[in-house]
C-alpha cells in the first residue's frame, strides 16, 4: 500500500474522483484536493493559502504524487506541486485522461 496524493487541476474534479476510486481499489490510500463547497471568488486570500498549504503536506506525507494530466493540461500550481514531490523525493506516477 503506497499513500499517494492527487495533483491536477480543479476543473477536473469529477475525473480526479474517479482516479482517486480506481487507485484506492488498488489497495492505496489516496489523499485527495479539498474540492471547493462556494465559489472560489467568496474565499478570503488566508483561506486560499491554508488549503494551498494543506496541499503540500498532502503530499510531504505520501509517498507518491499521482498527476492527472486531462487532455495534456497540466497547470502551474500543479506543475509547483511536481517541483515540490520532486524536491521532497516522492515518486511521481502520470494519469494521462482524454
Amino acid at each position: 500500500m503506497k499513500v499517494i496524493t492527487i495533483c491536477g487541476s480543479m476543473k477536473y474534479q469529477k475525473e480526479m474522483m474517479k482516479i482517486a476510486e480506481e487507485y484506492t481499489k488498488k489497495g492505496n490510500c489516496v489523499l485527495t484536493p479539498i474540492y471547493p463547497t462556494e465559489n472560489i471568488g467568496e474565499y478570503s486570500q488566508d483561506d486560499i493559502k491554508i488549503m494551498k498549504n494543506m496541499h503540500l503536506e498532502r503530499i510531504r506525507m505520501s509517498d507518491a504524487i499521482l498527476v492527472l494530466n486531462v487532455d495534456g493540461y497540466i497547470g502551474e500550481s500543479t506543475k509547483n506541486e511536481i517541483e515540490f514531490a520532486k524536491y521532497l523525493k516522492k515518486d511521481i506516477i502520470y494519469a494521462y485522461k482524454k
